[in-house]
Order: C-alpha cells, then structure tokens, then sequence
C-alpha cells in the first residue's frame, strides 16, 4: 500500500542529506496518512538505498501493518507526537549541525531571517536534553514546540512537523539556514538585528500565499 507516497518519503530522505541536514543513515522521515496509517523509515539504512519495500507501515498505537525491516529507534518519541498532535501529519528528525550548535549556547534560535518566520513561524525553542529512541524526545518536542513547526533537541538535533511532507522539509532547510546566519553574526557581533513581531506576521502571512498550490 502507498508505494507513491513510500517513495515521496524516501526522496524526502535524500534531500535532507544533499542539504547537509543528516549524514548516512541518521535521522528519520514518517508522514501519517489520511486514513490513520503511519509510515516510516527503517533504522539504520541510508535513504539513497531505500526501496518502498523497506518502508515500514504502522497503526498509532505502533503495531506494524506492512514491512519486515525494524523501524527507526526513535519511533516511540514520533508516536507520541501523532498522538499528542493530530493537526500534524509529518515529523522530520534530523542532526543538522548549525541549529543543533545553536542548542548548545542559548535557549532559543531567534528570528533573525524572514524565510524562519515563514516556514518555521518564528524563533525556534531549545528543548531540554533527550537522548534518541526515548519517548522523551516527543515529550519535549510537544511540550515545547507551540505554534510552530520546529525545535532543537539540546545536545542531539532537530525535530520538524508539517501538515504535509514538504512543510516539515521546508521548516528544518529554512532552520539550519538562519542558525547558520545568526551563528555567523554572532560571531562577529553582539549587536543583532532581530525581526519584530510585526514583521514575523507579515512574513508569516505572506508564506501561506507562496508557490503554486495556493
């Protein structure tokens, strides 16, 4: 079942490592579908070597549907975040390092480039440290995340959500470009120019208008 939609999320598995988000197997990709179903990526297996065969199905409860590979360790922390947040049918799990070094010397990514505003909704949350395939990962991704489409996993990486695939990929690329700006700035810099929340909401609303689907 959803071979189309098992090889989206392998796709979406390559473009994460061409933009330098993971590197080999780490990470993972889900989506869960309009009928209840959640698929996953296997653990341990790089995305260019995926076929639709090693993607598992789940219910969300995580009992396997269709596969025979093991799926990805952290599943009981993205479980917990399709249980906790039903308007959410994408998670991305990366190790980007830019927002992930962001983790290590503040509490939050502030909004410093209107494409964060735009794809993530604004600053981005530092969440406590959690260790990978610990339910404690979603925990502190439902709990911090809010309104928007990301947090950083002190010590560890990156979760994004979306409603679909491509706003979960949007959210973690536009991430890791604006922590690699504001690093860069405060490398040179205390004095930094950070977006108002005027201007947040403008670029947030100009967002839901952008591209060709809408």
């Amino acid at each position: 079942m959803f071979e189309e939609e098992k090889q989206q999320i392998i796709d979406t598995g390559i473009k994460i490592d061409r933009y330098g988000l993971i590197a080999l197997s780490g990470g993972n990709v889900s989506w869960r579908m309009p009928s209840g179903e959640i698929l996953v990526t296997p653990s341990g297996m790089v995305y260019e070597e995926l076929t639709a065969d090693d993607i598992l199905m789940m219910d969300i409860d995580g009992k396997i549907l269709e596969g025979t590979r093991r799926p990805s360790v952290d599943t009981i922390a993205l479980l917990y975040i399709y249980n906790n947040m039903p308007h959410i049918n994408s998670i991305i799990h990366t190790h980007q390092p830019y927002a992930t070094a962001v983790g290590l010397v503040a509490d939050e990514l502030p909004c410093v480039l209107t494409t964060l505003a735009n794809a993530v909704k604004g600053s981005v949350k530092v969440c406590k440290f959690s260790s990978a395939a610990s339910k404690q990962m979603g925990v502190e991704t439902v709990k911090n995340i809010g309104e928007k489409l990301a947090v950083i996993l002190k010590n560890h990486g990156v979760i994004s959500v979306g409603t679909d695939l491509k706003q979960a990929l949007c959210s973690c690329v536009y991430l890791e470009e604006a922590a690699k700006t504001y690093l860069s700035a405060r490398a040179v810099s205390s004095d930094i120019a950070f977006l108002t929340k005027e201007q947040i909401s403008q670029a947030i609303k100009i967002f839901d208008h952008y591209g060709q689907n809408k």
